[in-house]
């Protein structure tokens, strides 16, 4: 057998680099959130006494917050430009099939069924994955936004809002670490390491055990029918100014974001205050 038959290409520079940065803004955010969430904990003020202190973690963690946004608005623009421009199917839609595939999984895990499920590009557990991060990212977008700007928000929302966001934001950040640990790490790092994220190539071992359907497809050489280039100029010429204006409105709203105002704490004027008055005057040592 070949070497181009023992393995297929299957994400190229583009997306590589997108999880790249997806890797390392998550990191980022984790290592510098949960100390916060934290902060009564011995280990937690250790890392933040290592990051530099208090106000530099949250810079760091603020700094992560706008790659991470940034990546995610990259990110619509390209599924936009696939979906409407190139006409590529949506392969991270969850359908029925992907619960009968999960069900189908369980048993073929416990025993029932022999063989494990046929299944397309994406698995099911691919695309739960990608949905979770697409939801969780919203939510810490939200609250985010809410906890860097207290003040705004509580002119027109009501206050209840600040503290509920602060523990949304904590529990999705808990809940997000804890499913790429457990889940995401085992599947791609620990059960079989899946370098297709790394070099591109996945093996063929691989595809016929995750991605049956589309080995075979590949290997029947099904192509999608070929595109009108009329129509598709005609899609770009639609396309590029309508996701210029688009991109040019999240940007401004990214700006906003930042930008808004001051923390609730920068915003009270400067005073020198004495924290600590004993209540009956220091002993002096006699004359």
């Amino acid at each position: 057998m070949t070497e181009q038959r023992t393995r297929y290409y299957r994400f190229d520079e583009w997306q590589r680099l997108e999880h790249a940065v997806l890797i390392a803004s998550f990191t980022v955010l984790a290592v510098t959130g949960l100390p916060q969430k934290f902060s009564s904990q011995l280990w937690a003020n250790l890392m933040i006494a290592a990051m530099g202190g208090i106000e530099m973690v949250r810079v760091i963690h603020r700094v992560a917050a706008v790659v991470l946004i940034l990546e995610t608005i990259y990110h619509f623009g390209v599924v936009t430009y696939k979906v409407f421009v190139q006409r590529l199917p949506l392969t991270m839609l969850l359908s029925l099939q992907d619960v009968k595939d999960g069900l189908y999984a369980l048993g073929h895990n416990v025993g029932i069924f022999k063989e494990p499920p046929k299944m397309g590009r994406y698995n099911f557990g691919e695309k739960v994955e990608y949905w979770a991060v697409i939801w969780g990212t919203l939510v810490m977008v939200l609250t985010g936004f809410i906890l860097w700007n207290p003040i705004a928000t509580s002119t027109f929302l009501p206050g209840q809002v600040i503290p509920a966001s602060k523990a949304a934001h904590g529990g999705e950040a808990l809940l997000a670490v804890l499913s790429i640990v457990t889940w995401h790490v085992y599947n791609v790092h620990i059960k079989q390491f899946n370098r297709s994220m790394f070099t591109g190539y996945i093996s063929r071992h691989e595809m016929e055990e995750e991605h049956a359907i589309e080995l075979a497809e590949i290997e029947a050489h099904v192509e999608p029918p070929p595109q009108d280039p009329e129509r598709f100029s005609k899609r770009v010429r639609v396309f590029v100014p309508v996701a210029v204006i688009i991109t040019a409105v999240m940007l401004t709203g990214l700006y906003m974001f930042v930008t808004y105002e001051q923390t609730a704490i920068t915003t009270v004027p400067r005073q020198q205050i004495e924290v600590f008055v004993p209540q009956t005057p220091a002993v002096q040592p006699a004359p």
